[in-house]
């Protein structure tokens, strides 16, 4: 069926469209072909470095769906998981049944559904290897879908580059080796825009799929796919905009009301499927709990009553209701949005940030529906920030932002015709310089994202202090939340592995690099008294909250530096970065009898916090 054409660009010359569909086609077949063999081949749970984020949740899930053809937690789940990871479900996410359905022998999981029982098919033919086989076949997919669309109007192969750039030396690839519902869902967002999309710059082409394609009905298929996504995960809600404004503005009516009511239905009827497992629609509502260390039915006297931690989510809560902090904590988080540290924009999805660049300079290139794409993505990353001032990035210290990471996909679609290799080049350049350390080992980086930012390009980026209880080094107790002996006490977060405390009053900091540390205080500093000390002779730069200062050091001379540091109000506290940085230093093991002490240390710090400005 034709398609009101209205404002899509002109089509590329039929001639053209085999030859970019068959490298597109070849690309996907080889990494699905790699990408199998590796995913059947790992050992996912040693490799995998065990459990990471919400794992736990969604493989008992899966497993559950695939062995026991249910989605209820019983005594067989437990025990099924210890086979597995040879250790207990971690972080598993259980709740009691509602109503009629409450048993004392079975509880439910407290995570939407949808990803586990798509990979129940998987896991069932090759175990929890399936998983991965998944998300191998999805990549894959993506890949040929994405090329698709952009080459579509580009030639093939600065297309096949640009797309491989774009999803390739982007986070994505790190969550792809998490076993959680994050990576489907950007696949599904993939699928669902590329349904949508796809149309309005498609050449003309015969046969069922090409119909389909071009026809209203892929609109709909992709209205079904949203609203399974936004049952999974809510914060998806607004990626249906795009398209009945779309509808709206050229005037199909009826097309858009249709659109919108199978979003909806779909929707509303994974939230009802839930009432009917479990009792109750909210997934995350009711009687839920999360666990460690013991589980229930783990032993008969494990019971979800006298265990696991209440995780309940029964209401929309605002994380911060004061107006005013509000205002002050968006228009921070918007700049860390964009380039923070741990979780920005430029850093993790910087193919996003050339395909919105092209977007912006192709003046004579860019439609309406594009316009409605993007301003949906700055909604979305906005309305999360505004709403979740201190876990926007989707809390548990994420490698980038998991919560923007299946909105990403999205921007691809402003993506206007390549006429050369130079937009994939630029997105290959920025996306490697700021995280191809990351993508080197995506296992190690989920299992331990905070060593992501502590070398590379990354840290002159600036730290998200909003999100002090999410930040990476959260995970590693034992540097972060480190109680310093002072008045008012400070609480040190080290962000790196170049701070070393030796005291409740002191620090080491290793040598020629530079080392930084969070300080919260539970009242506002107005200056901080910086004693620094080297037995060699050293020159030693200090920065706190944007007041910086060197300092000359002569061995074993104590030396000072008074800094007075703008910080960021956040979670009843202030938080600060102090940075300090020498240009030389020693080695304890050799120049001290005795000493075991190898590390290339620069200089030992005190800190000394004022809160009334005197001196």
């Amino acid at each position: 069926m034709p398609t009101e054409t209205g404002d899509r660009a002109p089509a590329a010359t039929p001639s053209l469209a085999p030859r970019r569909l068959n490298a597109g086609r070849f690309a996907a077949i080889l990494l699905l072909f790699a990408g199998a063999c590796g995913a059947l081949s790992i050992d996912i749970v040693r490799t995998g470095f065990g459990l990471k984020g919400d794992e736990a949740t969604y493989v008992a899930m899966a497993l559950s769906a695939a062995y026991d053809g249910d989605l209820v937690y019983q005594v067989e789940d437990i025990a099924r998981f210890y086979e597995v990871y040879e250790e207990g479900p971690s972080g598993i996410f259980l709740k009691t049944g509602a109503g009629d359905s409450v048993r004392f022998d079975r509880l439910y999981f407290g995570k939407a559904y949808v990803y586990s029982v798509v990979a129940a098919p998987f896991v069932r033919l090759f175990g929890l290897n399936g998983m991965f086989v998944l998300h191998v076949l999805l990549f894959a997919g993506m890949l040929f879908a994405a090329y698709a669309f952009v080459a579509a109007r580009s030639r093939p192969g600065a297309a096949l580059a640009y797309v491989l750039a774009f999803f390739g030396v982007s986070i994505v690839p790190v969550h792809a080796v998490f076993l959680s519902s994050d990576f489907f869902h950007v696949a599904a967002v993939t699928f669902a825009y590329f349904l949508w999309c796809y149309k309005e710059v498609a050449p003309p082409r015969d046969g069922p799929w090409g119909a389909f394609l071009r026809g209203p009905a892929s609109d709909i298929t992709a209205a079904v796919i949203l609203g399974l996504i936004t049952f999974s995960k809510p914060s998806h809600l607004f990626l249906i905009v795009p398209l009945l404004a779309l509808a709206a503005h050229r005037r199909r009516f009826a097309h858009g009301a249709a659109i919108g009511i199978v979003f909806a239905a779909v929707t509303a009827g994974g939230f009802l499927s839930n009432a009917a497992i479990s009792g109750e629609m909210n997934y995350q509502g009711g009687n839920r709990k999360i666990f460690y260390d013991t589980y229930p039915f783990e032993r008969p006297e494990a019971t979800f009553d006298t265990l696991g931690v209440s995780m309940t989510t029964n209401e929309i809560i605002v994380d911060e209701p004061s107006l005013a902090r509000s205002a002050v904590l968006l228009a921070e988080n918007v700049r860390y949005f964009a380039v923070g540290r741990h979780f920005g924009f430029l850093p993790f999805f910087f193919p996003g940030v050339v395909a919105v660049a092209l977007f912006l300079l192709a003046r004579g290139d860019r439609r309406p529906w594009q316009w409605a794409i993007l301003g949906t993505a700055a909604f979305t990353a906005v309305g999360l920030a505004a709403y979740m001032p201190y876990t926007w990035s989707g809390g548990g210290g994420p490698p980038g932002n998991r919560y923007f990471l299946s909105i990403y996909p999205v921007v691809l679609f402003l993506t206007p015709r390549l006429a050369s290799f130079t937009p994939a080049i630029a997105a290959f350049a920025g996306g490697t310089a700021f995280i191809a350390h990351v993508l080197i080992n995506p296992f190690s980086a989920a299992k331990e994202p905070y060593l992501i930012a502590e070398r590379g390009l990354l840290r002159v980026l600036p730290v998200e202090l909003t999100m002090i209880n999410d930040l990476p080094v959260s995970l590693d107790r034992k540097r972060s939340r480190i109680t310093y002996d002072s008045e008012p006490a400070l609480m040190l977060y080290l962000l790196d592995h170049n701070v070393h405390p030796s005291s409740l009053t002191e620090f080491w900091v290793n040598a020629e690099r530079r080392g930084d540390v969070i300080l919260r205080s539970p009242e506002r500093l107005e200056a901080v008294t910086v004693t620094i000390s080297s037995p060699v002779p050293n020159e030693a730069t200090v920065g706190l909250g944007g007041d910086t200062a060197t300092i000359a050091l002569q061995p074993g001379v104590e030396a000072t530096v008074t800094l007075r540091p703008r910080g960021v109000y956040s979670l009843q506290r202030w938080a600060y970065v102090l940075s300090v940085e020498t240009t030389s230093g020693f080695i304890p093991k050799l120049g001290r009898l005795g000493s075991v002490d190898a590390r290339y240390l620069g200089a030992r710090v005190r800190l000394t916090p004022h809160v009334d400005g005197g001196v």
